[in-house]
């Protein structure tokens, strides 16, 4: 059994939320279980599902690209999924969760001074980017998971390939 520390927490299991407080968030809106915290722990940044069959498709059709790729402006630092440096085109995959879809995204009806904040900060770091990237002369596509990753795949390749001069580039 592990220790606690002077908020009660254990460890590391409850590590990603233990600078909640220091941070301004309320005590009552951290995730309460340690199954939470597995669940939180367990979502994946980069190399989702939906991110990595939509680079499959991409290179399948010749194009090469980086990912996880830092860019830095003056801005501020973006981290798109999927980068093609040469023709300043970003790519990220969005959760229908975490980016709010309006087609699926559901907010969490409970804990909601947690996740209410969280999720808006999420909408609000998408526009920055967007903003930032577009201020630097990149294009920016964003993808739903819920998407059909062939007609996503096709439009990323379309926008690669115009901003190519119609070569393969990538």
């Amino acid at each position: 059994m592990q220790e606690r520390d002077e908020r009660g927490a254990r460890g590391s299991e409850t590590a990603p939320y233990g600078d909640s407080l220091e941070r301004g968030m309320a005590a009552d809106s951290v995730p309460t279980t340690d199954g939470r915290s597995r669940n939180m722990r367990a979502i994946r940044r980069a190399d989702t599902a939906p991110e990595l069959r939509l680079r499959r498709l991409l290179h399948r059709a010749g194009l090469r690209y980086r990912t996880d790729h830092r860019l830095s402006f003056a801005g501020g630092n973006v981290r798109p999924d999927v980068v093609f440096t040469r023709v300043k085109v970003a790519v990220f995959v969005d959760s229908c969760f975490w980016h709010c879809c309006p087609d699926h995204g559901r907010r969490p009806t409970h804990n909601t001074s947690y996740w209410d904040p969280k999720l808006d900060r999420n909408i609000e770091r998408d526009r920055a980017d967007d903003c930032v990237l577009g201020s630097a002369g990149w294009q920016v596509v964003r993808v739903w998971e819920h998407e059909d990753l062939e007609l996503a795949a096709a439009r990323v390749i379309g926008r690669v390939r115009a901003r190519a001069g119609g070569d393969r580039a990538g």
